[in-house]
């Protein structure tokens, strides 16, 4: 006797659970063909089960005419009905028909008990969700859990779980979204390669949403290659529409395409809800990329924009599908591509917003209302909508404490800042221009976080990166797929784990100048996206200063060459040429930056506020600041809150890594300044003892060879005797030094996140609570750092600040480096 069609049935279920779909559609047709004497139950089962085959690999209409007919059959029972009718939720939800996928979900919930209930439940859930119903969804989901564990379904439990996460997402909470889809995660993906896949999709809506878009990007990628393997064409879609929507802001023109291919892909699955929101996207990316175009003055900027008909068309489509929110994203697009074609009517009513409003939403309606105002020469108008729109970005920034989750949610704020302080720069009102350019300056800056307590777990993770570093040296380490699954567990750990904490204050422009002695000047840095400005602020006085941005820009290309090459080349025929080549690039850089304001400064030590896009200058090696006492601050609000003198420095430490010729003699010329220093060289210089010896001291200097890392700046770090010390390894230091002297090339660099946020390994010490850290943008060559140093540890140990130190030494030994002191260096 052969195989029964019940057998058939339940092996082609199988199949399906696991996302084997073409080896169950194979088994659901042989049930078919051996099941027209079995009843009609069991035929309307194998329908039912069939349908969700043919709705994941692109055949929705045919899978709803199955569960039509499964549904009219004669002599179905109850519960066979039920489980068609969720079914039938299913393709509804999938094609955005939601009041019917409600009523056909709760219909089969109804009907249905165990397992197959709190599917249904889960399935309603996301009906919820597209709702932005989420306690609703929440309740569904913590029901189907409960249901899932008492049956013993770890696996669906998961799913539930990792839903649950989902639903957190969509409010905002990103923390809560990443923890709770990496619990579930590992159970997911033992499933299947495609339920890993489904859980990747999700994970990298949360990358995108902190902004760290080159992770969800790649994530994307890789599903959307897999779900196209598995021909699962609304999943591989439905990855092409989140990575358009992630590309939108940095990369326009590779958006539509990916817009347009998503939005082809859901049409023929007839899913008419998706197609009109990939549709969405590619108007903004449209709209992006003419805008784009138009700054550089590349082609004709109308002929580029969307239509007002373009606009509207998708506005309807997608109320129509029952997805209001993303319609009044598409109108406020509207109105900005009406501004750019120069036919806006400055009196139409944009939408109001509801207060439950997704951020990212209201963040757009806010930057729209601003451009609009400014469009119309209502600079006033559009600084009260910026600000009103980076209010709403600090009240999201709040809830985390870990850094790179703070810099990164800036993504959505660029547009804000930007236009904020144009309008600032155009009113020429001190008062104004400060306050915008600290709300650039301390947007990542105001959560204090809360260190968390050490976890066993993350130190065993980095230990094995640090191993894995060491081996793959020479290579792309971070492409190896080992590296890249524990540096995504290290990150998760960290956002989850760093608290947030109190919040730290702007200052208003009086409050700074009242502050100041007489011997200090405060310089803010300001671009507006298309100029440079400095504000220059004395005790007694406030002005604005423009400055040359083309000329800045003309001496800026190609310095970090310069200075490599320069601390490489310093004898021979060669080494005259290229020292006088640096001097004239310094003497330019000079007179582009600091010449305007000379007579400003006087003689005064500096406090200065700098964009990202100035992150790389060499403040130091300019002739005006010769010998001069200055900080570069992360915002003028932090450094007058953590100007009063700090305790004098009692336990000092040094440590020298290995490979590096001058390390030892370095760290203890600079030691023999101290009375009782702790020193750690060769063996003993370990990431375990550094980092405790971190924790006991108030003043630090490691000398070693240097790493930063452009895709994630926390995974920079410094060579120790038994690997790198990451930036993420400052998280388990339960007290950091007052102040860190980082002798090693490139930990001086920067990142720049999104315009304004520059990250690197001096922005990680002093998130961590440092209060100033010395190290160098550029290479510098061994000798000079050393003879440098140990003159500056001189003058740290009489008392000096870390600021006024540096410069002393400067002058002592004539050397003119990189070597800057950020933070509150005086």
């Amino acid at each position: 006797m052969g195989t029964t069609a019940r057998e058939l049935y339940e092996r082609g279920r199988d199949a399906s659970n696991a996302q084997r779909y073409a080896e169950a559609r194979r088994l659901l047709e042989r049930a078919a063909s051996r099941a027209t004497d079995a009843g009609a139950d069991l035929q309307s089962r194998i329908a039912g089960t069939m349908a969700y085959v043919l709705a994941q690999t692109g055949e929705p209409v045919r899978a709803e005419a199955l569960c039509r007919e499964a549904l009219d059959r004669d002599g179905v029972s109850v519960e066979t009905q039920a489980i068609i009718a969720g079914q039938l939720g299913v393709l509804f939800t999938r094609a955005g028909r939601l009041d019917d996928a409600d009523e056909m979900l709760t219909r089969a919930i109804t009907g249905l008990s165990g397992t197959a209930r709190a599917n249904c439940l889960l399935n309603r859930s996301l009906v919820h969700m597209h709702r932005r119903a989420f306690a609703a969804s929440t309740a569904d989901l913590e029901q189907a859990v409960t249901i899932y564990e008492a049956e013993g379904d770890v696996a669906a439990a998961a799913e539930a779980r990792h839903n649950l996460g989902y639903t957190a997402l969509l409010r905002g909470d990103l923390v809560e979204a990443l923890e709770l889809m990496a619990r579930s995660r590992p159970v997911i993906a033992a499933s299947s390669p495609e339920g890993a896949a489904m859980s990747d999709l999700d994970r990298a809506e949360v990358l995108r949403d902190a902004g760290l878009v080159d992770e969800a990007e790649r994530l994307l990628d890789s599903v959307a290659t897999t779900f196209g393997a598995a021909r699962m064409r609304q999943s591989q879609a439905e990855a092409e529409y989140h990575l358009a929507r992630s590309l939108v802001r940095h990369d326009p023109e590779r958006a539509q395409g990916v817009a347009r291919s998503a939005a082809r892909r859901f049409r023929a699955l007839g899913a008419e809800s998706w197609a009109a929101r990939s549709d969405a996207i590619r108007l903004d990316a449209r709209l992006a990329h003419a805008v784009a175009n138009d700054r550089l003055g590349i082609g004709g900027r109308d002929a580029a924009l969307p239509t007002a008909a373009e606009f509207a068309a998708t506005v309807d489509a997608l109320n129509t599908c029952g997805f209001p929110a993303e319609a009044t994203a598409v109108r406020f697009s509207a109105a900005l591509a009406a501004d750019q074609r120069g036919d806006g009517d400055p009196a139409e009513r944009l939408p109001r917003l509801p207060r439950d409003s997704p951020t990212p939403l209201r963040l757009r309606a806010a930057e729209v209302r601003a451009a609009r105002a400014q469009a119309h020469g209502r600079a006033a108008q559009a600084r009260r909508h910026a600000a009103h729109g980076l209010d709403l970005l600090s009240d999201w920034q709040r809830s985390f404490g870990a850094l790179d989750l703070q810099v990164s949610l800036a993504m959505h704020g660029t547009g804000l800042i930007f236009r904020g302080l144009a309008a600032a720069g155009d009113s020429r009102d001190p008062a104004i221009l400060f306050d915008w350019s600290e709300r650039a300056r301390h947007l990542s800056q105001q959560v204090a976080p809360v260190r968390p307590p050490r976890d066993s777990h993350l130190a065993d993770d980095l230990a094995t990166l640090r191993m894995l570093r060491t081996d793959l040296s020479g290579t792309e380490w971070t492409t190896d797929p080992q590296v890249r699954t524990l540096r995504d567990r290290v990150r998760d750990r960290q956002w989850t784990a760093t608290g947030a904490g109190d919040l730290r204050p702007r200052v208003t422009l009086d409050e700074l100048r009242a502050s100041l002695d007489p011997d200090t000047a405060v310089l803010s840095y300001v671009f507006t996206g298309a100029s440079l400005l400095c504000l220059v602020t004395t005790a007694d006085a406030s002005r604005i200063v423009d400055l040359d941005w083309p000329d800045v820009k003309r001496a800026s290309d190609g310095l970090r060459a310069d200075l490599d090459v320069s601390a490489s080349i310093r004898s021979g025929p060669m080494a005259e040429v290229v020292a006088r080549a640096l001097d004239d690039r310094m003497l330019r850089l000079d007179d582009a930056l600091l010449a305007p304001v000379r007579a400003a400064i006087g003689a005064r030590r500096l406090v200065l506020t700098v964009p990202g896009l100035l992150a790389g200058i060499p403040w130091a090696m300019l002739p005006t600041n010769h010998a001069r006492p200055f900080t570069l601050a992360t915002s003028a609000s932090r450094w007058m809150q953590e100007r009063p003198a700090a305790a004098p420095m009692r336990f000092v430490g040094f440590a020298g890594g290995p490979r590096v010729p001058r390390a030892v003699e370095e760290v203890r010329a600079a030691a023999s300044a101290w009375s009782d220093p702790a020193v750690l060289t060769g063996e003993n210089a370990r990431v375990d003892a550094v980092t405790d010896l971190a924790g006991r001291v108030d003043l630090l200097h490691i000398a070693a060879h240097g790493h930063h890392a452009v895709d994630n700046p926390l995974f920079a770090g410094f060579e120790l005797v038994d690997g790198t010390l990451f930036g993420y390894d400052v998280d388990l230091i339960p007290h950091a030094p007052e102040t860190v002297v980082l002798s090693a090339c490139e930990l001086g660099h920067s990142s720049v996140r999104w315009g304004e946020e520059a990250l690197g390994m001096t922005r990680v010490w002093l998130h961590a609570g440092t209060r100033s850290v010395i190290a160098a943008p550029a290479v510098v060559s061994d000798d000079i750092a050393s003879t440098l140093l140990a003159a500056v540890h001189v003058g740290l140990s009489r008392g000096d600040s870390p600021a006024v130190a540096l410069a002393a030494a400067s002058e002592a030994t004539g050397h003119r480096t990189p070597f800057q002191c950020h933070g509150s260096g005086f």
